[in-house]
């Protein structure tokens, strides 16, 4: 990637280690489509097995980059069942495959195909977030995470960009992709998802019994 942001000397892509396989990571380096692609496959499956899906699409393509006129144009049964083919590309497929060409489509419309175009010239993290909330797939959270991978990983960091990306752009902090850079830190980001998981599971008893002791007070109070 070379976002506007960026100055010459660090034009060079940059090293990421998402997909923790040599040749899928190069590719979400060098290719924003890739990069975006792998964040809109990043739910109810593995990051290592989301961001690994975008270098799966191109080779099985024939391609060593995705093109969004090339996907939005194909024909939606056998662009699934490419997704489809063993070792699936993700645990829902078929409705992952619609999803990548919606996010193609939505390119090609308001973008030229240029997936970079979102965010080269953004004025600021929270436009960069208002364009990214835009993109079919991407709910405000996955946008605030990859807001915060662009800032983080990719050297694209319009002001405010942190401050967009909320609690995904604190620096030092493990909560997601957006802190991967190796085997280590995707342990750590493992680690604080399960947390979280533990503590709202933890967190549903008391609001049922809250929910419960409520519920009965009015009947009580009635009679």
């Amino acid at each position: 990637m070379s976002p506007a942001s960026q100055s010459p000397a660090s034009a060079e892509p940059p090293e990421i280690r998402l997909a923790q396989q040599p040749d899928a990571d190069a590719l979400l380096g060098r290719s924003p489509l890739a990069a975006l692609v792998g964040m809109l496959l990043d739910q109810q499956v593995p990051m290592e097995w989301a961001f690994s899906g975008p270098y799966t699409i191109a080779s099985r393509l024939g391609a060593d980059d995705l093109d969004a006129h090339e996907i939005a144009a194909r024909d939606p049964e056998e662009f699934a069942a490419l997704l489809s083919e063993k070792p699936a590309v993700h645990r829902y497929p078929g409705s992952m495959a619609q999803r990548v060409q919606q996010l193609c489509r939505f390119l090609v419309e308001e973008y030229g195909g240029d997936a970079e175009a979102v965010w080269a010239d953004a004025a600021s993290g929270k436009e960069l977030l208002a364009r990214l909330q835009a993109l079919p797939g991407f709910g405000k959270q996955k946008a605030q995470i990859f807001l915060a991978l662009l800032g983080k990983q990719y050297g694209v960091r319009p002001p405010g960009w942190r401050e967009a990306a909320g609690a995904y752009g604190e620096q030092g902090s493990y909560r997601s992709a957006a802190d991967i850079t190796g085997p280590e830190s995707l342990a750590k980001v493992r680690a604080h998802k399960q947390e979280m998981k533990a503590a709202a599971k933890a967190s549903k008893p008391a609001k049922a019994a809250k929910g419960s002791k409520g519920s009965k007070e009015p009947k009580s109070a009635g009679n």
